[in-house]
């Protein structure tokens, strides 16, 4: 079993006194330059590091966030803990990830063994079955800083970095009303959702806007949002069953449009010409797909860096904070051919 070295070995090597050899190491002027030198090479030559628990316990400091997401292969979310740890390890704080994979029980046991390693903060972005956060709040009303990104929870009063989702919805289904579509469909994730209901209602006012009535029967919430392909296939299958068949579909998420299109493709769907598409995904590869897909691209990145420094502020804050602020980021519309009809 691997042993770090300690105090006390670099103490007992060269006969000096464990508190002698921490105030070298924290370079006080008490120590004379000649001990600090003999300590500091010492240290050097058996790969010494300051112990983080014991440090975290001595200044009630650990400097490291915890982040939540549902996971790092999505791109979104990969983007945002890059804009994360740009932020971070700027500040000197290490960054501690966790994945809940969609699930409630594995969010709550990921804050429980954050909180437990006494991190000085959280980022948290909501599970897609996540419809209590008491777990969170007790936390957040014993002094724990709690950032919220992407997905939040209104109950919580404290910083939230989204992207402008109703704005996003909006454009992405008014592209396809351009091209002459009048059926759209949805198909969305779990409908407690933060960003499901941001973006089903950008989705319901472009098409009221448009003079087109909503059809709930077009309006499908896969639970998981994506992460099982049978779920899309059975909310896809549902649509295209209908006697009154869609003619597009604005889709709420990289995993759900993903999953869409090898639906179509087992179907014999072609898009556009048998159905148009435009879908929230941040995916690097949209212009290699055959068709390329129209999406609207969330400023991820961004939102990372702006979560992390909120939460930094929080954290390193000398005085209670009362007031919060809540971050809306626009998005940006790329329209490609799986719209031109």
């Amino acid at each position: 079993m691997f042993e770090p070295s300690t105090l006390k070995d670099i103490a007992k090597a060269l006969g000096l006194s464990t508190s002698t050899v921490s105030r070298a190491l924290r370079d006080t002027h008490e120590i004379s330059a000649e001990t600090k030198k003999i300590v500091l090479e010492y240290a050097q030559k058996i790969n010494y590091f300051p112990n983080p628990i014991a440090l975290s316990l001595k200044e009630r400091r650990s400097k490291s966030i915890g982040v939540i997401v549902s996971e790092v292969a999505n791109n979104y979310f990969s983007q945002a803990i890059n804009g994360i740890e740009s932020i971070a390890y700027d500040r000197g704080y290490h960054v501690i990830i966790t994945q809940t994979h969609e699930s409630y029980d594995r969010e709550k046991v990921n804050v429980q063994h954050l909180a437990s390693r006494s991190v000085d903060g959280l980022l948290i972005s909501l599970s897609s079955e996540t419809n209590d956060v008491t777990h969170l709040k007790n936390l957040h009303d014993r002094g724990l800083p709690i950032v919220f990104f992407d997905r939040v929870a209104d109950e919580i009063d404290t910083h939230k970095v989204i992207a402008d989702n109703e704005k996003g919805a909006y454009k992405a289904t008014a592209q396809l009303i351009s091209q002459g579509c009048k059926k759209i469909a949805h198909l969305t994730s779990s409908e407690h959702l933060s960003i499901s209901i941001e973006r089903l209602k950008g989705y319901k006012q472009a098409l009221k806007d448009h003079g087109i009535p909503v059809n709930e029967n077009y309006i499908k919430h896969c639970p998981h949002g994506g992460m099982f392909h049978e779920e899309v296939e059975i909310a896809v299958k549902e649509l295209m069953d209908l006697a009154d068949r869609p003619d597009a579909l604005f889709i709420a998420g990289d995993r759900l449009s993903m999953g869409c299109l090898i639906v179509f493709k087992t179907l014999g769907i072609k898009v556009p010409e048998d159905m148009a598409i435009a879908g929230f995904s941040n995916s690097d590869v949209l212009d290699l797909l055959n068709p390329s897909l129209t999406s609207v691209r969330q400023p991820a990145f961004e939102i990372g860096q702006i979560a992390t420094d909120m939460l930094i502020k929080l954290i390193e804050s000398k005085y209670p904070v009362y007031e919060f602020e809540k971050k809306v980021l626009d998005t940006s519309m790329f329209i490609r051919n799986s719209t031109i009809l």
